[in-house]
């Protein structure tokens, strides 16, 4: 400290010409500026103290001076750069409006090549569409009510019919016995009653009873389409329900013999998934929005009234509009159509494409009103917690993906009860697929032929041609890499041509079971 602070070091640094003798007297300066001298620690009124004192601030002093020039020459520096590209700046945008400056400066690509279409946004043209489709559909519109005038008829919703099929309500208020009769027999097995046997067969009669009862019922009452269609709808819901809740329970009950098969599940989940046969998760299970039995669910805190409020708003909305395009459109180009499979081909194809729009439309409104509005809303109701109903099937690139993604409780269910129980039972992965079409065939048979007693198997046709699709449209999608082509594939068969085309066979035999029974 006295080497640093004598007068002889002082005067020789700062009197240096050279910068980096200069920096570093700099940093002598400071350290001894900042620490404090030893003899300040034994009396600061001694006249050695107050000669460190003073030698401190001359140090501190020229420190400052040494400082201050440093920050002055960096500002200067900082100001000199800073004009500079001022000036860089100012030639550029006087040199760009001259006209010498080049236009062309590289190798661009235009927007719509093939190397760059799909590297630009298309929020405009989308915006476009939008706007094309809202002004042509609007013209329709207004044209159809010009042509034919208001055609819904207040028989559309509610008719003197409608009356007569109390015994279709009967039935359905019905169903929820033999949900109690399944109770019972998982009761009965987990107090030792009855044996393992014994417990699949009561539950093989009591989920056949709960699907051919109501079938009976709407064979032997000529109700209406819609009220026979409800029935079998709500008829094939509890069927899966039933089987779910026993084959569900039978499984916990086999992972509750093996302790440490079960504890690792439990973990593995992280849910409360002990094996208990609980009436109040029974019920609760009936009503929720899913077809998978388990204990317990995810559960959400709380309900939103106001969302359920505008859900129901938007809900009757939707039902509304579809119910205007089936009264307007479908109802009058299905009337003045024939036969699909008799008379002309090429008017066939031209009744067969003009239904296909209005039919999607109708489509969309279904999905949208059930899957998203009326689950939701039973969902936030049951404090639901896992609400993926569907995921976004409209970007399907296969009809396989298309399958897997628009009806998530059926397809979640098929997974669980039909396609890996296959597949753990040595059967091979078409053949678990074949299965599981096999079922969802004759279950979409049952709910639309049993209502319009027609046993010609169009929709069990429709849907077992699914299969090769499937096949089709797969070895198209490896083949040619491209979302894009299975994407429109699957529009096309499923939304343009096979919907309108079941619409079309139905309806005209309807027609003639009715003509007939005349």
């Amino acid at each position: 400290m006295a080497i640093l602070d004598s007068p002889e070091i002082l005067g020789t640094t700062s009197s240096s010409a050279d910068d980096g003798g200069a920096h570093h007297a700099t940093l002598r300066r400071r350290q001894s500026a900042l620490s404090v001298p030893p003899v300040l620690c034994s009396d600061s009124s001694s006249p050695e103290a107050e000669s460190a004192i003073n030698d401190s601030g001359d140090d501190r002093h020229d420190a400052d001076l040494i400082y201050g020039n440093e920050d002055e020459e960096n500002t200067a520096k900082e100001n000199e750069e800073s004009s500079n590209v001022n000036r860089t700046d100012a030639m550029a945008v006087k040199l760009t409006f001259r006209a010498a400056a080049p236009a062309h400066r590289k190798n661009k690509e235009s927007p719509l090549s093939s190397d760059a279409i799909f590297k630009q946004s298309h929020a405009g043209l989308f915006n476009l569409c939008i706007v094309v489709l809202v002004a042509v559909n609007s013209r329709l519109i207004i044209e159809n009510l010009m042509k034919y005038g208001w055609l819904i008829k207040a028989g559309f919703w509610f008719s003197s019919t409608s009356l007569s099929d109390w015994p279709l309500l009967m039935c359905c208020l019905c169903l929820p016995v033999f949900a109690l009769g399944a109770f019972l027999v998982e009761k009965l097995v987990k107090l030792k009653y009855i044996h393992e046997l014994v417990a699949v067969f009561l539950h093989v009669i009591i989920t056949t009873t709960a699907i051919l009862f109501p079938v009976v019922v709407i064979l032997r009452c000529d109700s209406a389409v819609l009220s026979g269609v409800t029935l079998m709808l709500f008829a094939c819901i509890v069927w899966l329900k039933l089987v779910s809740y026993a084959h569900t329970n039978y499984d916990l009950r086999v992972l509750a013999n093996s302790l440490d098969k079960w504890e690792a599940v439990s973990r593995y989940w992280n849910l409360d998934y002990s094996y208990d046969v609980s009436f109040k998760s029974l019920v609760y299970f009936m009503v929720a929005p899913t077809l998978c039995y388990q204990p317990s669910y995810p559960q959400t805190s709380c309900i939103r009234k106001g969302w359920v409020v505008r859900q129901l708003i938007k809900l009757v909305i939707f039902t509304g509009f579809m119910g205007f395009i089936i009264e307007q459109y479908i109802n009058p180009i299905v009337q003045n159509s024939q036969h699909p499979l008799k008379g002309n081909l090429l008017y066939a194809i031209e009744r067969v494409l003009k239904l296909s729009v209005p039919n999607l439309y109708v489509w969309l409104c279904m999905f949208y009103c059930f899957f998203h509005l009326w689950l939701n809303i039973l969902a936030e109701l049951l404090c639901f917690g896992d609400r993926e109903f569907y995921k976004d099937w409209w970007n399907a690139k296969t009809v396989e993906e298309y399958w897997r993604m628009w009806n998530m409780p059926v397809h979640k269910w098929m997974v669980r009860h039909i396609y890996c129980p296959c597949l753990q039972n040595g059967l091979p992965k078409m053949v678990a697929v074949l299965i599981a079409f096999l079922v969802s065939a004759i279950f979409h048979e049952l709910c639309i032929a049993v209502p319009c007693h027609i046993f010609k198997f169009w929709a069990f046709s429709g849907i077992m041609l699914q299969v090769p699709l499937v096949i089709v449209t797969n070895y198209l999608q490896d083949k040619f890499k491209n979302s894009m082509v299975g994407n429109m594939m699957f529009w096309c068969f499923f939304c343009i041509f096979g919907q309108p085309m079941c619409v079309l066979l139905y309806y005209h035999d309807l027609m003639n079971r009715k003509a007939s029974a005349r």
